[in-house]
């Protein structure tokens, strides 16, 4: 990236994590890990576009420039300017999330960014939840993901309240305080099938959530 459109990147960036600030107050809350310097999958719950930036809000900076969001090619390669701020402000993963379309293996671009050394942020519901159900089912590919790299931390990290700071179909935030909660580490175990890894998972990011949101 020269040098120009690096800084520009660089600007944005800073501007969008202090605009989610000021809207969200986000906090992180570390309730069964710290913020140290480990190369991690923060699995989370989707409610909103904006998920992974208030996860990026709350990493201290040195785990924020290697953590990369996972996130549908579908909606950032729609316009230039979503192009660029996936692309150049948040070096997102960008996954093709309609089969027919696709012309690489998601899997396969998740690990290629762990084998960089990136950290990754990855939404398993596959898709925003606008149920009234706390989580969707998991789809497969944390699965597959843990089981190609079975060394890399899975940290379940929930995002609360963001889903009434953005509802759908709004154009502008309503200000409230937003909590990220990070949970254990948990990792796939030897010879673990899986769906009975992907209910362990789905229920270590539960149990992070409000009483209220949990069903």
């Amino acid at each position: 990236m020269a040098a120009p459109k690096r800084l520009l990147s660089s600007l944005i960036g800073v501007g969008l994590l202090g605009l989610a600030r000021a809207v969200t107050a986000v906090r992180g809350q570390w309730e069964g890990t710290e913020p140290i310097d480990r190369q991690r999958i923060y699995f989370a719950n989707h409610a909103s576009h904006g998920d992974f930036v208030l996860i990026w809000a709350v990493l201290p900076p040195r785990l924020r420039q290697k953590t990369r969001p996972v996130a549908g090619a579908d909606y950032w390669l729609k316009s230039s300017l979503r192009r660029f701020i996936g692309r150049d402000v948040f070096n997102a993963v960008l996954i093709e999330r309609d089969r027919a379309a696709r012309k690489a293996d998601p899997v396969g671009q998740m690990a290629q960014a762990v084998d960089s050394g990136a950290s990754l942020i990855v939404f398993p519901e596959g898709t925003r939840n606008v149920t009234d159900t706390a989580l969707l089912p998991f789809k497969s590919g944390l699965y597959h993901l843990a089981r190609t790299r079975p060394d890399v931390e899975l940290v379940p990290t929930w995002i609360d309240n963001l889903n009434r700071v953005m509802p759908k179909g709004e154009l502008l935030p309503v200000p409230l305080t937003c909590t990220i909660t990070f949970g254990a580490p948990l990792r796939l175990e030897e010879d673990e099938a899986k769906q009975p890894f992907l209910d362990r998972a789905r229920t270590a990011l539960l149990a992070l959530a409000p009483k209220e949101a949990a069903p």
